[in-house]
């Protein structure tokens, strides 16, 4: 099948149509399975092995996935191409083994690498690894294997290429053989770039019987020149700051020629100019010196200076012109591309690299006649950069464009060699996707925001792991492979927060709502979606918890994914979270959603709601061989998650917290604090006789006045005395700065009883409501003084705020929300997922 020109004007004007000629996005593209844009052939594609939803004869059941998962990046597939976050195959194995049968269709709308795609084939090839398949089947029994079809979507062609490559079987002989072939005409055409003289520990020539020894480089380290600012001498940073004996580089050094002692900072960098044959013009960038060669002779490693030869060699190249294609594309202005451009002069693409490695890659590349091979290939080009440090196992900063002053210029030719057949090379990976089938996956280009080419209500489950944030510029980092593959990410609709695109938290928000209401669009109802978070601002998390719920999913569980190895940024900041967050939302059934809105306005939307989410919660959750408490199941989220469902309905909240209180133990049943539905206690029940254990204790964050509420109703299922709650509250307590916090005694007594014998307990239902009234009406009289305040409020009781926003929402008093949400801090709206979720609903409807 072709992909025309005539198929291009049908998708042309979806957003995030690439960058690109025509000509190229065709000759990228694998149609039908692969387009690099959006995809004109997925409408057939789930016409073909899709079935269709009706809610009358739907009888899929599923509670979330509640387990934290624990899975390492050491598998080969994981190893075969770097990107900048992939979460491992086998992590995402287990959500569609829980969440789907074999035949349904996966979606992953942020797809990156395709390791969903992966994950959804690998279902169906379980015997590839006997000690994993043993281990899921021990975990989950009730697993079906068999394969799960996949369609992958990401706004970056990069990444969809590379996603292609991971989700499409090849014959690994024939690649093998065209690959050596291709590194072999190299080899003869230009190996003598990685040659040098071999010499002994005075740094003579060695000769055998043949004539002198030649010496194959493996790597050269080039270092930053810099300026001294007291006398004006060149410094080579290597002479003065690199400890060889100890390898290790000073972060303080002498100048050499007038001894004062200096830091980088304190030094300009040393320009030269340079004439670039791609760009046919003389440039200023700065300057690099070679400084040291390792290379080997037979199996063993030497080191060496460079020599007159290797000087005259490096000389040679640069002046020789390259005769193959490279890109020459000009970097845009962004926050990874500064630095590049402000500490090298690095302008272009092409200036990421030495004109030796540059070489090899235009001449390899050129010669690709297949598209594995250039996956092989891209799979080398960010390790062949200036960004390679020397005296670093990662090579570069990963997440980052930044070239250090110490460069590890790679022999190209032994590392795509290595790459080929090496430990995380791509041979045996590909050998295990050989068992993959064309149609088990397609792929396009696109923006999550429009995905126009998927029909409603058609897909069976989403796992997805969307930018977070400002974490990673996805669109930049990825500019130097599109570059080479000559189709570039269109950014506009990208979800991120960068402030060269002009886009903070509130458009960041805006945008990946657009994704999560694409995706509830896509998703049949009655079924999953699992977010993977990964970002340590709270103000993060909310905007996406609050654009989930704007969507219409109702969020069911949260848990954690640990990767086991952190990337440079977990490792190396102590702010970073180590174990990434995964959310298990649902898109209810359309008869819950008519019933909800018939009834609107009255008290039964509030146990419509109740019921249906109940009934998409787990029962049991075991936790090392203990039973879990279950948060959903508690009176207080259960309210939170009630409102949020109205409130992101447009509609007003029928009931106060203490007639919510007394209505659940009306009409569910309780076990340790969690409700059930009548038909799922007996399960519960069943479990706690046979475990005769206690439900583990949470261990929960005091920070304002709502978590030291719902920390005192878990420590006071036991009652408990003043003296003895005291000493544990102190030490669990971490009070923001804003927050005007109660004191424990004043908790206690607005929030619960105490018996004769001095301890505090949790009060019977009949007396709740009351307590919660009485509390109430303490909030909201602090709250009316705010209300009569002017300027920032720097002090205040965030719970008074919530109980205010909920009254002032009654009364649809939209702008005194906003007025005041515009007098606190911005931090703590941003971080409060209560009072973000009315202050933005509030804002929309002034507008």
């Amino acid at each position: 099948m072709k992909l025309t020109k005539e198929d291009l004007d049908k998708v042309r004007n979806i957003e995030g149509f690439p960058i690109g000629e025509d000509e190229d996005i065709i000759a990228l593209s694998d149609p039908p399975y692969y387009t690099a844009c959006p995809n004109p052939f997925i409408k057939d594609f789930i016409e073909k092995y899709g079935k269709p939803y009706d809610e009358e004869t739907d009888d899929y059941h599923r509670e979330p996935f509640a387990a934290d998962v624990s899975e390492g990046k050491n598998d080969p597939i994981y190893n075969a191409h770097s990107y900048h976050t992939k979460v491992p195959h086998k992590a995402i194995m287990r959500y569609i083994l829980h969440y789907t049968d074999p035949g349904d269709i996966v979606f992953d709308g942020f797809c990156g690498s395709g390791m969903t795609g992966v994950a959804a084939q690998m279902c169906g090839n379980p015997d590839a690894d006997p000690e994993f398949k043993f281990k899921i089947e021990k975990e989950m029994p009730y697993v079906k294997w068999g394969v799960r079809r996949a369609i992958l979507n990401d706004l970056s062609p990069a990444a969809t290429f590379i996603a292609y490559n991971y989700n499409t079987p090849v014959d690994v002989a024939e690649f093998e053989k065209e690959a050596k072939r291709i590194l072999d005409e190299c080899e003869k055409e230009l190996g003598w770039m990685y040659e040098t003289n071999h010499v002994d520990e005075n740094g003579k020539q060695v000769y055998d019987m043949t004539g002198p020894v030649k010496g194959k480089i493996n790597y050269t380290v080039w270092s930053d020149v810099f300026i001294c600012p007291h006398c004006g001498s060149e410094i080579v940073f290597w002479d003065a700051a690199v400890d060889e004996e100890n390898k290790k580089v000073k972060d303080v050094f002498r100048c050499s020629n007038c001894g004062i002692e200096l830091k980088k900072t304190d030094c300009e960098r040393a320009m030269e100019l340079i004439y670039d044959h791609g760009l046919n013009k003389t440039i200023s960038m700065a300057k690099q010196v070679p400084v040291l060669i390792n290379y080997s002779v037979g199996n063993k490693r030497y080191e060496k200076k460079p020599d007159k030869d290797d000087l005259d060699i490096i000389e040679k190249i640069n002046n020789m012109k390259i005769p193959c294609w490279y890109p020459t594309d000009e970097l845009p202005d962004g926050y990874n591309t500064e630095q590049p451009k402000r500490s090298h002069g690095i302008t272009h693409v092409h200036h990421f690299y030495t004109k030796r490695n540059l070489f090899i890659l235009s001449y390899l590349y050129n010669k690709c006649n297949t598209t594995t091979i250039r996956f092989m290939i891209t799979a080398c080009l960010v390790m062949g950069t200036k960004m390679s440090r020397y005296g670093s196992r990662t090579g570069n900063v990963s997440g980052t464009l930044y070239v250090p002053s110490l460069i590890k210029d790679l022999n190209m030719l032994e590392y795509i060699k290595r790459k080929l057949y090496g430990p995380k090379g791509i041979v045996k990976p590909l050998g295990k996707i050989s068992s993959f089938k064309y149609d088990y996956a397609l792929l396009q280009t696109s923006s999550l925001n429009d995905i126009q080419t998927i029909q409603n209500n058609s897909i069976d489950y989403i796992f997805t792991d969307p930018p977070f944030g400002y974490n990673l510029n996805y669109s930049e980092l990825n500019f130097i492979w599109e570059a080479w593959l000559k189709v570039k990410t269109n950014n506009k609709p990208e979800a991120i927060i960068n402030k060269v695109q002009n886009k903070g938290l509130v458009e960041y928000q805006e945008l990946m709502t657009k994704c999560f209401e694409e995706y509830y669009r896509v998703l049949k109802p009655n079924r999953w979606i699992t977010v993977e978070f990964h970002n340590s601002k709270n103000s993060v998390w909310n905007a996406i918890q609050e654009s989930l719920l704007r969507a219409g999913f109702i969020i069911a569980d949260v848990r954690t994914l640990d990767k086991k190895q952190g990337s440079f940024k977990q490792v190396t900041t102590t702010s970073a979270v180590k174990q990434d967050l995964v959310i298990s939302a649902y898109k209810p059934k359309e008869s819950f959603k008519k019933r909800f809105l018939e009834k609107a306005g009255t008290e039964d939307t509030v146990w419509e709601f109740v019921r249906e989410h109940l009934e998409k919660l787990p029962v049991v959750v075991y936790k090392n061989g203990m039973i879990e408490k279950i948060q959903e199941r508690e009176p207080y989220l259960l309210f939170d998650r009630m409102v949020a469902y109205h409130i992101m309905n447009g509609l007003s909240v029928p009931i106060d917290a203490s007639d919510f209180y007394k209505g659940l133990d009306e009409r569910f049943i309780k076990r340790d604090g969690m409700y059930f539905l009548h038909d799922q206690v007996n399960e519960y029940d069943n479990a706690r006789i046979k475990a005769d254990l206690e439900p583990i204790q949470f261990s929960m964050f005091v920070n304002d006045e709502k978590s030291a509420i719902a920390w005192l109703y878990h420590q006071l299922e036991t009652p408990q005395t003043y003296s003895e709650l005291q000493p544990k509250f102190m030490k669990e307590a971490k009070i923001a700065r804003y927050e005007k916090m109660p004191e424990l005694s004043e908790l206690l007594e607005e929030n619960f009883l105490q018996d004769e014998e001095g301890r505090w307990y949790i009060p019977d239902p009949s007396k709740t409501g009351d307590l919660i009234k009485l509390r109430e009406k303490r909030l909201l009289k602090e709250f009316e003084e705010y209300l009569k305040g002017k300027g920032k409020l720097k002090k205040f009781r965030t719970e008074a705020i919530r109980v205010g926003f909920a009254k002032l929402w009654k009364e649809k008093d939209y702008e005194s929300i906003v007025k005041i949400g515009n007098r606190l801090p911005e931090n703590v709206i941003q971080e409060d997922d209560k009072l973000l979720m009315y202050y933005d609903i509030a804002l929309s409807r002034m507008e």
